[in-house]
């Protein structure tokens, strides 16, 4: 098992809760993170294993070992017992490790029975300080981050992501609750793809489908639920100047982002139209998973004024303004940097970072022109 950043941050949690959530993304390496720390383990979308747990509950809570429950919201049944449990010995800590792919089934059942009583922590596809260094950056950003989508072994892209999208849009999705047609769902997904990077308008998409905007929004709430998109939110700054309220949509992983759009190789890559949003996109998810994985409190956003001006993420964090633009370039210009100065400006951002696929960075944690590289090293050692 390669290790993984959130590991440390999981084991903090696990200490100082009854209960820790573990979600994120199908095949995002979930179960294997988890079967490292306790071999009592159930799945529970296999009905054995759901009846084995009702057999042998009573053991398995006066048990001292972490108990692990995969998938849990196909056992919604378990959710009530979980919470008996907790409160009758409330002061033990680490006891349950439950693991999903957030659908909205599991978050309603999390609120609604363990509230208080349990800590949530996104787990991604692999980040870049995650994989062997000849597989950064380019061969990261080309097949994104999934385990077996390709960043191990690089035949498996671009099949593996049509194949994992296929099985969402046919089975999962719909067992979680979104009522598209899975043909619906797939066109849907292929329109999100072209617009990566873009100001979201579910009117605009949803007179090419068909469908009303509410619609549009209810279905892409399943996508983002399941980790495939990121509705990025405006950033609302009392400026001087009118500012874009509508987020910007993203697709969280760029190889399932290419796989879409039919780009399999890096050469070709480069050459697309659309290239420059496809590395914004890869830098705002590694920045944002980065700090997810380090347990450091953040909120994202992106900046636009009506005349132009335009930050693509600030993280809002520990009473600081983060401004990051990211520009796909190997020599960025001193124009570049005062551009995103004079931005950064506007909302009194402490730290200014131009992220670029330079070889040589220059700067401090305040204001720097540097590869995706450095600005992530920075982040590890700010912990």
């Amino acid at each position: 098992m390669r290790p993984r950043l959130v590991h440390s941050l999981l084991r903090r949690r696990l200490a100082t809760s009854p209960a820790v959530a573990l979600i994120g993304p199908r095949q995002s390496g979930k179960t294997t993170l988890a079967r490292s720390l306790s071999d009592v383990y159930f799945d529970l979308e296999q009905e054995s294993e759901r009846l084995r747990l009702d057999l042998e509950w009573s053991r398995v809570v006066a048990g001292r070992e972490l108990v692990i429950l995969d998938e849990a919201q196909a056992g919604p049944e378990v959710f009530p017992r979980l919470r008996g449990a907790i409160d009758r010995d409330r002061r033990r800590n680490g006891r349950f490790l439950l693991l999903g792919s957030v659908s909205p089934a599991l978050m309603t059942r999390v609120s609604e029975s363990l509230a208080g009583r349990l800590s949530l922590i996104e787990l991604t596809p692999f980040l870049w300080s995650e994989v062997p260094p000849a597989a950064v950056p380019e061969h990261l950003w080309l097949t994104g981050g999934f385990p077996d989508g390709g960043i191990l072994d690089a035949t498996a892209f671009p099949r593996w992501q049509a194949d994992y999208l296929q099985l969402l849009a046919l089975r999962d999705l719909p067992e979680w609750g979104l009522t598209a047609r899975p043909q619906q769902t797939l066109r849907l997904i292929r329109m999100l793809a072209a617009l990566h990077g873009q100001t979201w308008n579910a009117s605009q998409l949803g007179r090419s489908l068909g469908l009303s905007y509410h619609t549009v929004d209810r279905y892409v709430d399943y996508l983002e639920g399941a980790f495939l998109v990121r509705r990025l939110p405006s950033f609302h700054a009392n400026v001087k100047k009118r500012l874009v309220k509508s987020p910007k949509i993203f697709w969280r992983d760029s190889g399932v982002l290419h796989s879409l759009l039919n780009v399999a190789d890096r050469s070709s890559l480069l050459v697309q139209p659309w290239v420059g949003a496809s590395w914004e996109g890869f830098v705002i998810e590694q920045i944002l998973g980065h700090l997810s994985a380090l347990g450091i409190p953040h909120q994202g956003y992106y900046l636009r004024t009506r005349d132009g001006y335009e930050i693509d993420l600030v993280v809002e964090t520990e009473g600081e303004l983060w401004a990051i633009e990211a520009k796909l370039t190997a020599s960025p210009s001193l124009a570049d940097l005062s551009r995103l100065d004079k931005v950064a400006d506007l909302v009194g951002a402490t730290r200014r970072w131009l992220i670029t696929q330079t070889p040589r960075s220059a700067g401090d944690e305040r204001r720097a022109a540097a590869d995706l590289g450095w600005a992530i090293e920075r982040l590890r050692r700010g912990r």
